[in-house]
């Protein structure tokens, strides 16, 4: 709901003066998100304490902690072009046993991005002897992120993302085999040509998605490296073989980055643990998609988005709202005041 939404919902359900404006609701939130960033400790490269031997005389941790991480955009104001959107990062933590918790930021301008998430960490029990499992899309920003937060870290590449790549390759592959057998008047089409991209290709894929989801990094990587080298030595041009040339270069570049983050996919699903930020999707399109994006066709400042992105992982994910049978309408109202204190902050 817009600011201006609800200053006339506010208006029609509570006694308040004709004073209140969208204006006063948005200072009010970013009082609020001002405070919560002030009490963030100061940034570190690091936040792993004490050693192995501190470790083994820690209580019994508790089950482990699931993390994902994903990011979104959102469509910047006074822009043009590549800077029209901006990035924002959404995480969310599953503990074994507890409430999930949210946390948000605008990439570009959070100074203290692994400090927001060591500390919604140690507000769920975060010990040095506990597994943490992080799992993201392996981009720059939340690779960096999510290291040297804890020793029993796992660190697992998205399998979504990965075979999001090898769907749209697979694209491509087609379209460079139906370009190879179509005949073009005062061109000369090698018969070896058409037997290359027709099933090699696609057999060669689906090779490279086989090593990938059992976790065989350097078979997938020689398998990318032999498609490079066949499908640049076809004699035959057409419009998606400059396409299909650069995704290669691209995903190998990407394997090549994220290779000590690609573990045995097919083990893992097997034994029922994750494999991909899906259960992100719900916190991004609640958090992100309906006010940012979707329902809300505005453009944003990246200051103004990140100070709402606070208020509203802490409406939606910083605590047990139902349990303390606060609804998030009446909570998200008193946040709308600036006065946290009365919501138990």
């Amino acid at each position: 709901m817009s600011y201006g939404m609800t200053v006339d919902l506010l208006k029609d359900v509570l006694p308040i003066s004709d004073d209140l404006s969208k204006a006063a609701i948005r200072n009010g939130v970013e009082r609020v998100a001002q405070r919560l960033d002030g009490e963030l400790g100061d940034q570190r490269d690091a936040f792993i304490k004490g050693t192995p031997l501190d470790w083994q005389q820690l209580p019994d941790p508790a089950g482990p902690l699931t993390v994902g991480i994903d990011g979104g955009y959102v469509h910047a104001c006074n822009r043009k072009g590549r800077e029209s959107w901006f990035e924002v990062i959404v995480g969310k933590s599953i503990p074994a046993d507890g409430d999930s918790k949210c946390f948000g930021f605008v990439s570009r301008l959070d100074a203290k991005p692994k400090r927001r998430l060591h500390d919604l960490l140690a507000s769920q029990g975060l010990q040095m002897n506990q597994q943490v499992v992080f799992l993201s899309d392996g981009g720059d920003t939340v690779r960096d992120l999510q290291m040297r937060m804890s020793p029993q870290a796992e660190h697992v590449l998205d399998w979504f993302h990965v075979t999001m790549r090898l769907t749209v390759m697979r694209q491509l592959a087609l379209g460079v085999s139906n370009a190879a057998r179509a005949v073009q008047p005062g061109c000369d089409r090698d018969a070896d040509d058409e037997a290359l991209t027709g099933s090699e290709l696609l057999r060669d894929l689906e090779s490279l998605k086989w090593n990938l989801w059992h976790g065989n990094v350097r078979r997938a990587l020689a398998i990318v490296d032999d498609l490079a080298c066949d499908v640049a030595s076809l004699s035959n041009e057409c419009e998606n073989r400059p396409k299909f040339q650069r995704m290669l270069r691209e995903f190998s570049g990407y394997i090549h980055a994220n290779r000590a983050f690609i573990p045995n996919y097919g083990d893992r699903w097997r034994n029922g643990e994750a494999i991909s930020t899906a259960f992100v999707e719900s916190a991004v399109n609640q958090i992100i998609s309906r006010r940012f994006v979707k329902k809300q066709q505005m453009r944003w400042t990246e200051r103004g988005s990140h100070h709402l992105l606070q208020v509203r992982t802490l409406v939606y994910g910083s605590f047990p709202i139902s349990r303390r049978g606060t609804s998030r309408s009446h909570l998200a109202g008193r946040l709308a005041c600036g006065n946290p204190a009365r919501c138990g902050h």
